[in-house]
């Protein structure tokens, strides 16, 4: 592990950086630029998924950084996850083995299932829909049966934890009742406007870290809402008065706030920019606390508000295991 890089040990005993690099609507341009970035200023965890289509590019930076001996692989955290469109038992090594050889690595440090839901996979690699342009829902989706073949990947060396992401506590506790390897963390969305209090302290007890994702709020998904038609107005969290009355206390940004309050929680943080400038701010979280009062305040703004509510998924609704109701979903 990189020096200086707050860490949270798992219940598999791994450490996992508390602050990471989200990689989602980020090209390949985009994307090598940030983590050339992220990777100067000191992150060492860095968050993708196939869905996001940028793992080759992801793969380049990081093989331009190992080949040079400016970072080790063991200092690295590389998350990446089993897609929506490829849930089932048989798709987990094919999956991971894919993404190791575009990120140009030999194991990463955590895989996880990226949703709980599943969706017919298209002949192109995307989502197969219907007549009515729906997303087709694969019933087939069995938890259980999947993690059996992710609990796989541990012993075989090309993952060294396993976990979930977007599952609620019903999921998380009925896949606990099967698992041999306990899930090693939730990635879940989570901020102020959306704690999820119930599903964090659940995990928690349950020795299941929390990731956060999301933690600034997304303002790019409004812009991708509106490029199919979805008009939704998001919260700028970083525009909340108590956010920016706390920052002005500590003469920090209400971002680095928004991201000192997760991990003052205990949940892990993986905001994404592509802005230097920002990774920068974004890292620089560690050289002040918040008081237990401005945390009160801060868990005080909880609205259930839901920025990521999967809208842009017509037809996933219709998938037994799809818990994110909305205006969209009802």
């Amino acid at each position: 592990m990189a020096p200086n890089i707050p860490f949270l040990t798992l219940n598999d005993g791994n450490k996992m950086p508390v602050i990471g690099i989200g990689t989602w609507q980020a090209s390949d341009e985009e994307v090598e630029t940030a983590i050339d970035a992220a990777l100067e200023a000191g992150y060492r965890h860095i968050d993708t998924a196939p869905r996001y289509r940028n793992e080759k590019a992801i793969g380049r930076v990081l093989r331009r950084w190992l080949d040079s001996g400016k970072v080790k692989r063991e200092e690295l955290f590389i998350v990446t996850k089993l897609p929506l469109n490829a849930n089932a038992p048989s798709d987990v090594e094919p999956i991971i083995k894919k993404s190791l050889a575009d990120l140009q690595l030999d194991y990463v440090d955590m895989f996880l299932i990226h949703s709980p839901f599943t969706l017919i996979a298209s002949e192109d690699g995307g989502v197969k829909k219907d007549e009515q342009g729906l997303m087709i829902p694969d019933l087939r989706t069995n938890h259980a049966a999947t993690w059996v073949e992710m609990e796989k990947l541990v012993p075989n060396g090309l993952a060294r934890s396993i976990g979930i992401s977007n599952f609620d506590q019903e999921q998380v506790g009925r896949l606990l009742k099967t698992a041999k390897i306990r899930p090693a963390t939730n990635q879940i969305e989570h901020h102020v406007y959306l704690q999820q209090r119930e599903l964090v302290d659940f995990c928690k007890a349950e020795g299941v870290a929390i990731t956060a994702y999301s933690p600034l709020g997304s303002k790019g998904l409004a812009k991708l809402n509106a490029s199919v038609g979805i008009a939704r107005d998001l919260p700028d969290l970083m525009d909340i008065p108590v956010v920016k009355e706390i920052a002005a206390a500590h003469g920090k940004t209400p971002a680095q706030v928004l991201l000192r309050w997760v991990i003052d929680t205990g949940v892990i943080a993986i905001p994404k920019s592509s802005s230097p400038e920002r990774l920068r701010q974004n890292f620089d979280i560690f050289d002040f606390k918040l008081t237990e009062e401005e945390i009160a305040k801060l868990l005080k703004l909880d609205q259930n508000f839901r920025i990521c509510d999967m809208a842009l998924l017509r037809g996933v609704e219709r998938h037994p295991e799809f818990r994110f109701k909305n205006e969209f979903t009802q």
